[in-house]
């Protein structure tokens, strides 16, 4: 407990132990009664009164304040004052209560806002550290990063070797070997050796920052019952004040008109009663609470989700949409066949194929470098035009070279060989001759046929790849998987192509998911209902589109993400009709007067204690996470 929750169970336990005092002293005069009872009903609710005052004030009375003061001054005003004092140290226990609880649930959250970094070390003249603001740095800039400390920007380590702790940002407990070359993402902590980074990019644009604006703007995007909720309230609450009303004095006046006694005293009091049992707090704290709960829970998996209306949204996913290399494939390329045309070497088809490619870092391109095996000199290379969904010409050496896919040499009227291999071919022509082509080939991810397995545990109906790669690649991967469909050959607008035709078939009420980690994946991921990035190796395009992100590029995630969203929906739901339920059963005992004030404080407080109980269930992932490891 904070120090404001401890204080307010101190002014808890001294009301009631007031009120247990006086009921056991005798009894006083009334006028004496109402000062004495009064003490405990001002210590433990003062502020209750002052926040339904203020909002009379600011014309917005109809709030829970207002109705625990209207309905406990009118419980004193009535001479009951044991159950007007009940009535408001029962309510703040339940505030106490949600109090407790979205502090728990916070704490998730919070944790995550640790791996904010508060400075940077960069080396002056005389070789000395200096403690710098991270915002400060410039792109370029060398930074040491000593054990113990986090990165504070994204970059590549020009020096040393270090593990690195990714738990933060990754929910992976495992530490993660890093060496001269590799790249390493902010908020992430160095365990053991120095490293020496060159960032890549200004703090803002970094990791950690992206990521702790995720987290800070999640609860600006509600999920639709969360907004009912908020609706609900606006115009139910002043409809049960208006009905109390009409209550308290609409019967006693027909009575009177029928010449009965019109008894006032037992019609107010119904009135009170009724005031009581309809206090909103249930719906409205437990709804936002179980969200809360459920996107605190995916956060410690590695899992960000972007607002609770994506978590609702994923709880009714039926069809999963996957890109193919870096999402089901790890992306790390290797060429494995190099097969030159007739008068060309090997050795000049891989020069020329990674000269051309130099300027790129893409998997592929990476891939042809490595096999080159030499330093570059850029030099060499000028002209150089990307051709989206072809592949790229350039100038080696003042020589006209292209490399690409078979549809790259029809375009240029050259007869690329028909490959049988399975892999990626990647063609080469030279001075408008084709060369040859590389055979390579990618490596699918450890987990992947484990996430297609989990999906379909977890209810998904259709599982598709879409790949711009070829056709023997991308089936011999889907038959792997065990996934129902695929589609290959596809353009990046192919790709939306595709998805406009996979959401018109899709079934009422379902949701169609993508998951994608390129930048030409962003179009897709912004189309699709739900669209999750592959977010430690992503790229920042397609982690902007995406609604979830899942931190350590672990497919299987896509099963946890979809089985905490059904937890939560499902817990919101129980909330929703429990909450309803007990209150609308107990508002017509009250109108009946066949409830009494103590019956209204079980509906509402505890009811709001059960559903603010059940509501934190969300937050906890731990069994959930198990099962999908198993």
């Amino acid at each position: 407990m904070n120090k404001k929750q401890k204080k307010t169970l101190y002014r808890i336990i001294a009301a009631l132990v007031l009120v247990v005092i006086l009921k056991l002293l005798p009894d006083f005069p009334t006028p004496v009664e109402l000062l004495l009872y009064m003490i405990p009903y001002l210590v433990v609710g003062w502020d209750v009164l002052r926040k339904a005052l203020k909002g009379i004030k600011n014309r917005q009375p109809f709030d829970e304040c207002f109705l625990m003061a209207v309905a406990t001054v009118g419980a004193f005003a009535l001479g009951d004052y044991v159950e007007g004092c009940a009535v408001i140290i029962f309510y703040q226990i339940g505030e106490l209560f949600q109090s407790v609880a979205v502090g728990k649930s916070r704490k998730n959250i919070s944790a995550l806002m640790d791996i904010r970094p508060d400075y940077a070390n960069i080396e002056d003249a005389d070789g000395k550290l200096e403690q710098v603001d991270p915002d400060e740095v410039e792109v370029g800039t060398v930074i040491i990063v000593q054990p113990g400390e986090r990165v504070p920007i994204d970059g590549v380590i020009v020096e040393g070797t270090s593990a690195l702790n990714t738990a933060a940002l990754t929910g992976e407990s495992l530490p993660r070997d890093v060496k001269a070359g590799d790249e390493v993402i902010s908020g992430c902590v160095n365990m053991t050796g120095l490293l020496k980074v060159r960032t890549t990019k200004e703090f803002g644009e970094s990791t950690v920052s992206k990521i702790l604006d995720l987290v800070e703007n999640s609860s600006m995007k509600k999920a639709r019952a969360e907004n009912f909720i908020t609706r609900f309230a606006r115009v139910y609450t002043p409809a049960v004040c208006y009905g109390a009303l009409a209550l308290a004095f609409l019967p006693p006046i027909v009575l009177l008109l029928m010449g009965q006694p019109a008894r006032f005293g037992d019609w107010i009091y119904r009135a009170l009663t009724f005031l009581v049992i309809s206090c909103p707090c249930a719906l409205v704290i437990s709804i936002p609470l179980s969200f809360f709960g459920g996107i605190g829970g995916a956060s410690t998996c590695g899992i960000l989700v972007k607002g609770s209306t994506y978590l609702e949204e994923l709880a009714h996913t039926g069809v999963v949409v996957f890109d193919k290399t870096g999402t089901l494939t790890q992306g790390v390329f290797k060429v494995v066949g190099i097969h030159p045309a007739e008068g060309v070497t090997k050795d000049a088809l891989v020069e020329a194929a990674a000269l051309t490619e130099s300027w790129s870092k893409h998997p592929i391109s990476l891939s042809i470098k490595a096999a080159y095996g030499k330093e570059i000199d850029s030099s060499q290379v000028t002209d150089v035009e990307e051709l989206g969904g072809y592949g790229v010409t350039a100038k080696v050496d003042g020589k006209a070279v292209a490399v690409g896919n078979a549809r790259l040499m029809t375009k240029l009227n050259l007869t690329a060989p028909e490959v049988k291999e399975t892999g990626t071919i990647v063609h080469v022509a030279i001075e408008g001759k084709y060369a040859g082509y590389l055979l390579i080939s990618d490596v699918v991810k450890p987990h992947s046929a484990k996430a297609i397995k989990g999906l379909k545990e977890a209810g998904v109906r259709k599982t598709v790849m879409l790949t711009g790669d070829a056709e023997p690649v991308a089936k011999a991967v889907a038959q792997e998987l065990g996934l129902d469909e695929y589609h290959a050959g596809l353009l990046p607008g192919n790709k939306v192509d595709q998805i406009e035709k996979l959401l018109a078939d899709k079934r009422p009420k379902e949701n169609l998911a993508f998951v994608g980690d390129g930048i030409n994946d962003a179009p897709v991921l912004s189309r699709a209902d739900i669209g999750i990035a592959m977010g430690a190796l992503g790229s920042d395009a397609a982690i902007e589109a995406a609604d979830i992100v899942l931190m350590d590029d672990d497919p299987a995630k896509i099963a946890l993400a979809m089985r905490i969203a059904r937890r939560t929906i499902r817990i919101v739901y129980q909330n929703i009709v429990f909450a309803l339920g007990v209150k609308g059963l107990c508002l017509i005992l009250g109108a009946l007067g066949m409830a009494s004030m103590w019956t209204a404080i079980f509906a509402d407080v505890g009811v709001m204690v059960l559903a603010v109980l059940n509501a934190t269930r969300a937050l906890y992932t731990k069994d959930l996470a198990r099962k999908n490891e198993d």
